[in-house]
């Protein structure tokens, strides 16, 4: 009997990045942190929500996913919203 093959980093990225288009209707930028938690991943992704001219007046958010142990998304959230050009300093 076969298990089923556990997903890889790269397809969440991938998978959050797809669904995250479709869900807030905005094209994705990339994946910048993923990590563990107990009932999956934890994924951070950014969006650019307002394309602007010139880019560096962009509108970005972070948005955080949830991915459970199928690589499936469960929930996200937009933690932060900002200027491409914005340094954030925490």
């Amino acid at each position: 009997m076969n298990e089923p093959s556990k997903p890889t980093l790269s397809s969440i990225a991938e998978n959050v990045l797809e669904e995250l288009e479709a869900l807030v209707g905005c094209p994705a930028e990339g994946v910048t942190a993923i990590r563990r938690d107990d009932e999956g991943w934890v994924v951070t992704a950014e969006i650019l929500e307002l394309e602007r001219v010139p880019e560096t007046t962009d509108v970005l958010a972070s948005y955080e996913v949830t991915v459970g142990e199928d690589g499936g998304v469960t929930g996200y959230r937009r933690v932060h919203r900002y200027v491409r050009a914005q340094v954030e300093e925490r």
